[in-house]
């Protein structure tokens, strides 16, 4: 597996090598006067459109979040080593019972709409995120007794210490007074929101009174398209500088005047099954789906190798919580399958559906070759493409499927974003997954404090995943990025987010 990687990270370079072109993005002279510095535009192609509200603590959409990572800011921010650094504050203590956590708020921190960050708005938005508001989409831990100011500073009460808790502080602080976060968003990071057309295309400006390094573009357009046939004649034309999250079939499409570059997605890619609906309400039937499918043949024939196999809801990012040994329970194995399809009284196999978002092609040729290899056992497949905004209110929100293959992110740098979703009282448990087992060492693993066991508990919650095939786990995939030659500053990071500050176009 690590050879995989190793392989895709030399080809990539050896294309980034041998292609060549004219520079990248756009440059214009700032009319108004006659030395005006020249303005740097990118335009940047993402494959779906925005979530119906803009609000960080109500969207869902990994893609909404993955942009909108350049516009907001909490008290912590990651970076693209894993790290997590004050932004909104300038520093923190915590007491010696790590009960009490005190932020210290960095001076004359400005807001995209020119107000002044205040411990007023620090206090709404994080209290906000812990009322029990079914809008509110992103929610603070429950071991949080209260949120006060004193002296000018934010202080957390614990009921019991976390050593996870400043991931959540990179919940978004917005303005306590401010109405129209749905529609017209306002935060505190590099890029302020400008405009969103539907279907069309999302602006953003550089935040002149950023409080940090100033982002290096001036001004950035993300154009949503959604046809994925039309993605490669985009960057061609020029209409677009920059596009991720492509197939190997069309980075090899590019030609002369881009560079590749690579690295994994950080999601959770997998055959997501609803554990509510027969006959995937049965252990055996899921596990007879996971013996069916062969990870390694899947990524060969759909991404040319290019990928990393995993065995539960844990990508080798997040290194501490990683089992690779997971990836091996379930070696493709189609007399095994078809044995315990018969056991569970599917002898001859059974139909099923594969809800598939049309505009994701990997998750697309993802599902043509399961479908291919589900057949093996008796198992018909059929594939449904629906709009993304359908999967999402239907497959996501409302729980309408059968199984959908789609990839899974996390919202902040904890295994917690990866594994709550599993318990049986999550409202984004969307597989409807009910193991009394796992809930148990899921809470077990909240309430530790200690890093090692709490290690272990995460560990074992995974492997549960894994042993009773909630899901037939898949792979991270492999992120190539197409970039205009000219374009550079490209970072990732262990989660699922585009970093505009670092991006600029050469001189």
């Amino acid at each position: 597996m690590k050879k995989r990687l190793f392989a895709l990270m030399l080809a990539m370079s050896l294309v980034s090598a041998v292609l060549a072109g004219c520079a990248g993005g756009s440059k214009t002279e700032n009319p108004g006067t006659d030395n005006a510095p020249t303005l740097k535009e990118l335009n940047i192609g993402i494959a779906q459109d925005l979530d119906d509200s803009l609000d960080p603590h109500k969207n869902v959409a990994a893609g909404t979040r993955e942009i909108m990572f350049n516009v907001f800011e909490g008290l912590m921010k990651p970076t693209s080593t894993g790290d997590l650094i004050p932004a909104v504050a300038e520093s923190y203590t915590v007491s010696d019972d790590h009960l009490t956590y005190t932020f210290k708020l960095r001076e004359g921190v400005k807001f995209h709409n020119g107000q002044t960050v205040t411990p007023d708005d620090v206090l709404y938005s994080y209290n906000r995120c812990m009322e029990d508001n079914a809008e509110i989409q992103v929610k603070l831990p429950a071991n949080i007794d209260k949120v006060y100011v004193e002296n000018g500073d934010i202080c957390f009460q614990l009921t019991e210490p976390s050593n996870e808790f400043l991931s959540y502080l990179t919940v978004a602080i917005i303005p306590a007074d401010y109405t129209e976060q749905d529609t017209k968003p306002v935060g505190t990071g590099p890029f302020k929101f400008v405009s969103h057309t539907a279907q069309d295309s999302v602006v953003m400006e550089r935040f002149e009174e950023y409080w940090g390094e100033s982002a290096k573009l001036d001004k950035v357009t993300f154009k949503i398209i959604e046809n994925a046939d039309n993605i490669v004649l985009s960057l061609q034309s020029g209409a677009v500088d920059l596009f991720a999250h492509l197939t190997t079939a069309q980075t090899s499409q590019l030609g002369a005047g881009f560079h590749v570059e690579a690295g994994t997605m950080n999601l959770v890619q997998a055959l997501y099954l609803n554990n509510a609906v027969a006959p995937f309400d049965d252990v055996r039937v899921r596990q007879a789906l996971c013996y069916a499918v062969d990870r390694e043949a899947m990524i060969d024939l759909a991404f040319d190798g290019y990928g990393y196999p995993i065995g539960t809801s844990i990508y080798p990012a997040f290194g501490k919580y990683y089992d690779e040994s997971l990836v091996n329970n379930y070696p493709h194995d189609v007399e095994k399958a078809k044995a315990l399809l018969a056991e569970a009284g599917y002898p001859d196999g059974f139909a099923m559906s594969i809800t598939v978002p049309s505009n994701y092609k990997p998750h697309m040729d993802t599902a043509e070759v399961l479908v291919q290899q589900l057949a093996e056992v008796g198992v018909t497949a059929t594939i449904q493409p629906v709009e993304w905004e359908t999967w999402l209110s239907d497959t996501y929100v409302g729980r309408q499927f059968e199984s959908t293959v789609v990839g899974v992110d996390a919202a902040n740098m904890t295994a917690r974003s990866l594994l709550e979703r599993f318990t049986s009282t999550a409202g984004n448990n969307f597989v409807n997954y009910n193991n009394a087992e796992y809930d148990t060492l899921y809470a077990a693993a909240q309430a530790s404090f200690d890093d090692a066991e709490q290690i272990a508990l995460y560990r074992q919650a995974a492997a549960n995943l894994s042993e009773n095939a909630a899901n037939v786990y898949l792979q991270d995939m492999a992120d190539l990025v197409a970039v205009r030659d000219g374009v550079e500053g490209l970072n990732f990071y262990p989660i699922y987010v585009l970093d505009l500050s670092t991006l600029d176009i050469a001189a």
